[in-house]
């Protein structure tokens, strides 16, 4: 089945663009859409492209929440969904709240034979019933290798069911090794979309950017630097001057 690969770059004014995690941090449904809320104006108000509202501290009830929220408030904004070990509840609320695009951390590479080709049909599935664009990840952070392929085969099978690839380091926060980004890139080709999505910082994103087409950052628009921590107007903004200059 052949996607609409390269028009998920279309979405956005920006040649590289950048999507912040929600990571919904809170106690309690009203705590976390609140600070959700908050989050949301300040990365938009500082020059972030996109938003991926997801169910790290929280589930995806409260992902649905906030995309209340967003659908009939924010519907100016350009967001995304990632629903951690359900892709089927994420095509779900894409659809219902008429997100842009999902995030599956995995599409590839992370389970047996048997199990890949069951997975890969029933994405292709879901896929067929809607426009909503897929960012996938191969190699991703903790996900497991079982699938005994070769990293190429591998990345061509990601690239046959979404329309960007995801590449990441060993873990959240951690900065996604230079090598690596460039073995992707000599595998999928200058023409289909990489995402870097994990460990970008303001010191390293010239770099990493030169040679993917967008990012995922989380942790280091944080006061803190780390997941929990909440997010700085100033890790913002010098984040995407450094991705501006």
């Amino acid at each position: 089945m052949e996607y609409q690969s390269k028009r998920f770059l279309d979405l956005f004014q920006t040649r590289k663009p950048v999507l912040a995690m929600i990571h919904l941090k809170g106690n309690g449904r009203d705590e976390m859409l609140k600070i959700a809320k908050k989050e949301i104006d300040l990365l938009i108000e500082n020059g972030i492209d996109a938003v991926i509202v997801e169910n790290y501290f929280g589930s995806p009830d409260d992902v649905e929440e906030v995309l209340k929220y967003i659908y009939k408030e924010r519907t100016n904004i350009i967001y995304g969904i990632n629903i951690l070990d359900d892709d089927k509840k994420a095509f779900e609320l894409a659809t219902k709240y008429e997100a842009k695009f999902i995030q599956l951390d995995s599409v590839a590479g992370h389970l047996n034979i048997e199990e890949d080709g069951k997975y890969h049909r029933l994405i292709n599935h879901m896929r067929s019933q809607t426009k909503v664009f897929v960012l996938g990840g191969v190699r991703f952070k903790y996900q497991p290798y079982l699938s005994g392929r070769s990293l190429e085969e591998d990345l061509r099978i990601g690239m046959s069911i979404c329309d960007g690839i995801v590449v990441t380091g060993t873990g959240t926060g951690m900065e996604t090794n230079l090598e690596k980004i460039k073995e992707f890139r000599t595998i999928i080709g200058k023409d289909f979309p990489l995402i870097v999505g994990a460990g970008l910082t303001a010191e390293n994103c010239g770099t990493q950017l030169a040679i993917a087409d967008g990012a995922i950052v989380g942790s280091y628009l944080k006061d803190s630097y780390k997941d929990t921590g909440d997010v700085s107007v100033n890790h913002v903004k010098s984040f995407m001057k450094a991705v501006q200059d």
